[in-house]
Formats: structure tokens, sequence, C-alpha cells
């Protein structure tokens, strides 16, 4: 087994092989209630310290000095981050687009690749590719992928991509399609990955946003089974975005029809492949402020916003954020159940579990079919050791059951991370209390796709912090953030609602807009006058051990009778009912109270709906949360509007609701949910 180097006096302190203690773990989710009490019963003199003095003086220094701290941070992550050129400065500001490590030379790729053969990896598994469409179950070692990703790299440069063109990316899950990602990376193009279910426009608007030249993707895809046709898809995109792409290189899945293919544009994979030769593999030095990718986040009525992630900040947040927060290490398994679509995918699914060292298990399918333990039989057949899924997918699997988790031998996993949304406390606690029977713990955060990594967590790999089920826990080390008035931008007082600002950039965080840097300022740094911090957008509150605590986006929190009450608050409640698997609340006008709130609510198998349940589950969450939360009507569906990486789409209730536009819905996971929902505010109203 691989140990770490460790320098003496080194201020981080990773951790080496994690094996919890299976019958103490249970000490570090703490009876919230009694440490409330016994703080009130305390002299005055008396704190409760739930941060570590090692652990609360790297966040202190984080806070005091965050160019230094950052600066550190690379020199540290040298063991599996290196320079071909150091920096000249760490942090610059001084030009509209805020800098990190300043003149730096390096390259992603090279750390990711090249970088693990030098330290004898070459033997060692780098990707486990399992696919529950087709049954195919593949594993390339890092030498195999350092000989994959040289081709792909060549075979770029053959097709005419030169450093800084940015090359569009639609295609499922796969290894190819990682070793693509990897290959730009390698040469100097800005990858721009598109999630393989977005419809022809949402596609032609990512091209047109990101001034993409080249074009990767498949023939088709599967989706439970039935084929999805993806090259018409593009060729639908590529009319709706003229005179942007020169190429198009199709993967080819289906050998027994062909796609349509145009002269002189489209080419095969083979053929792709065959234009690198005579063409040069070699890594492209590239300055630490260089684009590494574009990514698209979800937009309302506009055009979605383009993040820019650069290599050298990129690779040290990553890395750093894999080690603190997620206690990554080169003999770790690691399965995250995201897709490269998203910036999770991006981040863990690829970099960072390659710039740790370890094998990443990389899934194409759902985690019910073709069978409903798909997720289980993986982490069983793979030994995975830590597990990266979203709430939405632990409510999926709580609506499977326990039984399909129980088929499988899992006691391989070490933790378990969630992000995406809120994990409610009932979730969190059915995967913590039921499945992992309270042996390793379940571990709830939050990031953005402007952060591409997390932003506010429990850093576990430093030192795990007590479990509050329901909050996110703290700022990450290196992230100064607090929770402000929404409009004058001033702190609020703990347990009262706000909005998240970061007071400082770092290093994992988009520093623009492509080609829209005003944008950028408006939307993120000149929100409040006279104040230069990020605002994030997501409302909560800080509680008196500084955990924080996330209630929905700012613009979702509803205003009952003068009481602020975020979404996700009412959902926790209505969810922590032993009927509600998933529930959708939005807030909607009411002359009386300003505004109330509407529910739609999703059942476990073994309940019916009925208007008994609704008035039941009514006075639930005003048991549960007091009269002030009042609740318009609730409706039960079969599925709730999301997107495709797992995020309930509340602004597209509250659309139907009030019958108007709404706005962009290329990421919706289920069309078919828009309709349901439009059918039960009928009959609410």
């Amino acid at each position: 087994m691989e140990k770490e180097n460790r320098e003496n006096g080194s201020f981080f302190i990773y951790k080496s092989v994690i094996k919890m203690k299976k019958y103490a773990f249970s000490s570090m989710i703490p009876n919230t209630r009694k440490i409330m009490k016994e703080r009130t019963s305390m002299k005055e003199d008396t704190e409760i310290f739930m941060v570590p003095p090692q652990v609360n003086a790297i966040m202190k220094w984080g806070e005091d000095d965050f160019n230094s701290f950052w600066e550190h941070a690379a020199l540290e992550a040298e063991e599996e981050v290196s320079w071909f050129e150091k920096w000249d400065s760490v942090f610059d500001w001084s030009d509209p687009v805020f800098k990190w490590y300043v003149n730096g030379k390096t390259n992603v790729c090279y750390n990711c690749v090249d970088y693990n053969i030098q330290k004898g990896r070459a033997g060692k598994a780098a990707f486990i590719f399992e696919s529950g469409e087709s049954g195919e179950n593949r594993v390339i070692t890092y030498g195999q992928l350092y000989t994959l990703v040289k081709q792909y790299a060549s075979a770029l440069r053959g097709l005419g991509v030169q450093k800084g063109d940015p090359v569009a990316l639609y295609m499922p899950m796969g290894i190819e399609s990682v070793v693509s990602m990897l290959a730009c990376a390698r040469i100097g193009a800005i990858h721009v990955a598109i999630f393989a279910g977005f419809s022809a426009k949402a596609v032609a608007d990512r091209i047109k946003i990101s001034d993409s030249k080249y074009f990767l993707t498949q023939d088709e895809g599967s989706r439970r089974g039935k084929s999805v046709p993806l090259k018409p898809t593009v060729d639908d995109a590529l009319k709706l975005a003229p005179g942007h792409i020169q190429k198009v290189a199709v993967l080819r899945k289906n050998e027994e029809s062909k796609p349509p293919m145009k002269k002189g544009r489209d080419m095969y994979w083979d053929e792709f492949l065959q234009q690198g030769e005579g063409h040069s593999s070699a890594v492209e030095v590239m300055d630490s402020n260089d684009p590494l990718f574009m990514l698209p986040t979800s937009g309302t009525t506009a055009l979605p916003k383009v993040t820019v992630q650069k290599h050298g900040g990129y690779q040290v947040y990553v890395y750093s954020m894999g080690k603190w927060i997620y206690g990554m290490n080169p003999w770790d398994v690691w399965f995250c159940t995201s897709d490269i679509g998203w910036i999770v995918g991006h981040s863990y699914n690829v970099y960072g579990p390659l710039l740790a060292g370890c094998s990443s298990v990389l899934y194409e399918g759902t985690p019910d079919y073709p069978r409903t333990d798909m997720w289980w039989d993986v982490l069983e057949k793979n030994k995975a050791t830590a597990w990266w899924v979203s709430p939405t997918g632990v409510r999926g699997l709580m609506r499977l059951g326990i039984e399909e988790a129980r088929k499988h031998d899992i006691s391989s996993v070490e933790r378990v991370f969630c992000a995406g949304e809120v994990l409610n406390p009932a979730a969190w606690r059915w995967l913590q209390m039921e499945v992992f029977e309270n042996k390793i713990p379940v571990i709830d955060h939050m990031w953005q796709t402007e952060t591409s990594g997390p932003l506010i967590a429990n850093p576990y790999g430093l030192n795990l912090l007590p479990i509050k089920p329901g909050s996110a826990s703290l700022p990450v080390p290196g992230v100064t953030a607090q929770i402000v008035d929404g409009t004058s931008g001033e702190p609020m007082p703990p347990n009262e609602k706000g909005v998240l600002i970061v007071k400082n950039p770092f290093p994992g965080m988009t520093s623009t807009l492509w080609k829209n840097q005003e944008r950028y300022q408006e939307e993120y740094w000149n929100k409040f006058p006279n104040k230069k911090v990020y605002y994030s957008g997501d409302a909560a509150y800080i509680d008196e051990d500084g955990y924080i605590w996330f209630v929905g986006r700012s613009d979702e929190v509803i205003k009952i009778a003068a009481h602020r009450i975020g979404t996700i608050e009412i959902e926790s409640a209505l969810i922590s009912h032993p009927s509600v698997v998933e529930v959708g609340v939005s807030g909607v006008p009411d002359e009386l109270r300003g505004e109330v709130a509407c529910a739609f609510v999703v059942l476990r198998p073994e309940y019916e709906p009925s208007e008994d349940l609704k008035k039941e589950l009514v006075q639930h969450v005003r048991n549960t949360m007091g009269p002030i939360v009042v609740i318009k009507d609730i409706e039960f569906v079969n599925t709730l509007p999301k997107t495709r990486s797992g995020k309930i789409m509340r602004r597209v209730m509250k659309s139907l609701w009030m019958s108007k536009d709404l706005g962009d819905i290329s990421t919706i996971e289920e069309e078919a949910s828009v309709d349901e929902i439009r059918d039960a505010i009928k009959k609410m109203k």
C-alpha cells in the first residue's frame, strides 16, 4: 500500500490510511438540543469548541492572510501537482480579471497522467468504467491512459486544433469522453463538455457562447435500454449555430446503423485518430492563468453564464479540497455518480481523482436500470472506499428501498459525500443510520459551478467535525464566508436568514465569464454598494457554532406575513414524515399574507394519496415548524421537475403557478414532470 511522504513541520497534516473506529463514530454526531441546553446552563465564561484547535488554526490562517495560505497550499501540493516554472506572485487583482500563481508554468494533464507514470503508477487502475446501459465493464491503467491521451492529443492537433481553441464534447460518460478532455488539456485547447442529454437548441446555445470550432460526439447513447440518437441532435444544433464548427468527429457505438455524415466536415473516430499521424503528442506548457475549460451554468430567461477555469488555480484547489475535505489518497477507489457534463464530473470524476493518484469509477446509466440495485452493485464489485452522491440520488435510493442496499456487501466504503442541494435530515438519517448503520460518516456539503469544488464543508480529510444533519458545516480552509443582509450587505446575527457571500477570491473560483467580464462583475461582485464581495445567490443562516444552513436560492425564500421561510426548510419538514420520499416547495402570492407555500409531494411506494394524508402532512409541518408556515395546498405527483444534475427546479414550479414563461429548461431531466406539475396546479387553483 502506498504511503504519503510528509515533510517535517508540515502545517497541513493529512490523514494516512483511514480506518474508522466503527464503534466510536456515533460520537461525532452531536445531540444538538443537548449541546444548546448545556450551553445555556454553563457559566458565561465557558465555551464549547466544535472545531479542533489544529483545524481552527488552518482556517484562521486562510482568513487572516489568504495569499500566504494559498501559496503554502500550492507548495504542499507539489508532491502531486508540479510546475515547470514557479510563479512570481501568488495573487494579483490589478486587472479586471484576478490571477493566481502569476507567471507560473504548468499543465493539469501532465500532472494527472505523466506525473503519475513518474511515480510508478503505470500499472494501477486510473479509470474503472461501468455501464448499466450496455453492461460494458472496462478498466484502464495509468499507463494505458498515458498512451490513449497522447494518441488523442496527436489526433486533435492533426484535426487543426491549436492552443486556445475551444473544443465542444457532446458525449456520454465513458473512457473516450474523459480521455478527450485530458487530451484537450494536454495541447492547451479549452474543452467545453455539454451534457449528452441536452436538446439541439441547448447544444447550439453552448456552441455559440463558447465559440467552439471543433466538435467531438457519439453516434448514439442509451437511456433505460432505449437508443438515444446523438449525431442527429448535433446536426440540428449546427443548423441553429451555422459557421462555428469546422470539424466533427463521431465515435461509433452502434455498428448496425450509420448516422448521417456531412462530407468534408464529419468523420468517424478511427479517421479522427488517423489524423494524428506525424503530429506531436507533447505536453503544451501552459501559463497558470491560461483557460483549461469552460462550463456553462443553467440559464433562466437569458443564455447560460459560461464559467472559465484555468490550469494553475484550478488544479491547486481541486487537489487541496480532495485532501482536506474528501481525504483522498492514492489507494482510494473513488465512486462519484455525477456526469462529465457538470462541474462535479469535471472536478471529481476526472481531474481530482487523477491528481490524487487514485482510481475513479465512471458509471453510465441510472441507479435503477436494468436492476434496482445498480449503484450498490458498483460499490460492492469495485470495493469503493469513497462515494459521492447527490441528495436527489439518495432520495431516489430511499424510494427503491433499503432492501436493495442489503443485498450487497458495501463494507469497503469509508465515507460518503453529498452535494447538489441540501441533504434533508430524513434522507441523511436513512443513509447514515439504516444503510451504513452509523459506522461511517455521511457528510453533506455545498459548492457551485463557479467554485469548481467545495465551498462549505466538513473537513473530513483534516479532522472530521461533529455532523449536524441538514447543515453543510463550515467554510472550507482558505475561504472566508459570511451571511449578510441581501439588500445592505451587512452581516446577519446567528440564526437570521440572509445571503452567503465570500470575502476574497480563491484559486478554484471562476475569475471571469467567457468574453463577458462586465456581466461577471455585475452578477458576482457588484451586488452591494461600496462592498466588493462574491455574491453566491444562496440563502442561508449561520448558527451559534458557526455552522451554515442553506434554505434555498435567495429568490426562492418565501415571505409569509413578514416571516422569511426557506423552501428547503419546509421540504425537510415534509420529508421527515414517513410517507414522503421527495418534495418540491414553491412560494405563491397570497392577498392576506403576501406569500404562502404550495407543495408537490412524491410518496413512498407503500403509501397512497388521499385527502386525509394531505391534512396529516399539513399538520405535520405545523407541528414541526410552527403555525407561521402556511401551506396553501399539497398535491401528490410521481416526479418533480429536476435538472439533469439532480437539482429541483423550484423556479419552474413557481413560473407554472404564475403562468409565466419557463425560461431556459434545457437542463430538465424529464419534460413530462412539467406537465404533471401543471396539472397539479390546476387542481390547486
